[in-house]
């Protein structure tokens, strides 16, 4: 399942085996559901996506526009994107500082960088982090840009950096990304294994490992929107906080945010595009108490995106789209004190999905980019 449906009449996507579909459209039409097949074939959009990869990569080789720089004609891997962040501390010392706030499953460094003019003495601050679902690659890449307006274009954006200091996480789920750019285009989960031997040797068996990391925040944990069951998309590990990688953004944000200094968090997704607030554990929750503010803020970062060219976001509770506990943006809220706390969830790819296009990065992070400026600037006055 693609996509997801908290309220009738609302579109759902399902990617369904070939063997599958008569099956699936028999089961769909005995219920009177209306449907209609939206891409006949998905392999070949993951197979033009491979190709785009491979001819965009050599052009930057070949230039050796890879070294050490950001780009945005293809999805950059993960050591390039490390490459380049280690790059930036080296040339603007005064600006950036790195700091790994641990290790991932397969001992990939989770690396945050700091922008600041201050040395992160600012009062008020932004988290921002992406990549937590593997495939969505498009996350991470806004992710970078945005690291790349505000360190190699400080003074077009000062006003987001006077009084005010970035945190930027790019993958918090480090291995699943190089996963989903090496096995399995559209894997989703960390690469986690049980710390049981049996146990890890039994699912093993059946089918791959990994759990949903946004679904194992210790916050309304496994109450809707997961699962127990370890071959499921959406496992939400054997317990609270039973993944490194959510153990160390839990530590990083609790130890960052003890006098309060986050006013925002962001976390980056795809697809969409739609801005999602919390509360998303329940949609019969009693609103928070600040609902209205967070879709004001949520709706002025739309405007703006739509103003640079983008298709409009669809701004809602989490939960309107479907019910997810233990969600990283409402255990930012709930436990983590961050007030402003939003799910963005980017363009899609082909008819919608997780796809975009290499040839599509540029429109959207500069677009995605007008909204991100929004949510900055709103933060300074929270």
């Amino acid at each position: 399942m693609w996509s997801r449906a908290a309220v009738l009449g609302r579109e759902t996507t399902l990617m369904v085996s070939p063997s599958a579909l008569r099956r699936v459209q028999h089961h769909l039409e005995a219920h009177l559901v209306p449907h209609a097949v939206g891409e006949h074939d998905v392999q070949s959009l993951v197979d033009k996506e491979a190709q785009e990869q491979v001819q965009a990569r050599a052009r930057l080789m070949s230039t050796k526009s890879l070294q050490s720089n950001a780009t945005f004609d293809t999805y950059m891997r993960y050591d390039e994107i490390q490459a380049y962040l280690k790059q930036l501390e080296a040339d603007y010392p005064n600006l950036v500082q790195l700091q790994s706030i641990g290790k991932s499953y397969e001992g990939r460094d989770m690396t945050v960088i700091r922008v600041s003019l201050n040395g992160g003495q600012s009062p008020r601050a932004v988290l921002v982090d992406a990549g937590i679902h593997a495939r969505e690659w498009i996350a991470p890449a806004t992710a970078v840009y945005l690291i790349n307006q505000l360190v190699e274009h400080t003074a077009a954006h000062r006003n987001l950096l006077d009084g005010m200091d970035w945190y930027i996480l790019p993958l918090v789920n480090p291995d699943g990304y190089e996963y989903s750019q090496t096995k399995d285009r559209f894997w989703r989960k960390n690469r986690g294994a049980p710390r049981d031997s049996w146990l890890a040797w039994f699912w093993n068996m059946l089918c791959e490992r990994g759990a949903d990391v946004n679904r194992n925040f210790g916050f309304h944990w496994m109450e809707a929107g997961a699962s127990t069951y370890p071959c499921a998309e959406t496992f939400a590990g054997s317990k609270a906080f039973s993944e490194v990688e959510s153990q160390n953004l839990r530590d990083f944000v609790l130890a960052q945010n003890a006098d309060g200094r986050f006013k925002m968090y962001l976390t980056l997704h795809s697809y969409g595009p739609m801005i999602l607030y919390p509360y998303g554990y329940d949609y019969r929750v009693t609103p928070a108490p600040d609902t209205q503010e967070l879709k004001s803020i949520a709706e002025e970062a739309n405007a703006a995106m739509v103003a640079a060219g983008s298709v409009p976001f669809t701004v809602e509770n989490s939960a309107e789209l479907y019910p997810a506990a233990g969600g990283s943006d409402d255990w930012a809220k709930g436990v983590g004190g961050i007030a402003k706390s939003y799910t963005i969830e980017l363009h899609g790819g082909g008819r919608n999905g997780f796809d975009l296009p290499a040839s599509q990065i540029w429109d959207s992070v500069t677009q995605t980019f007008e909204g991100l400026k929004v949510f900055g600037v709103r933060a300074k006055s929270l």
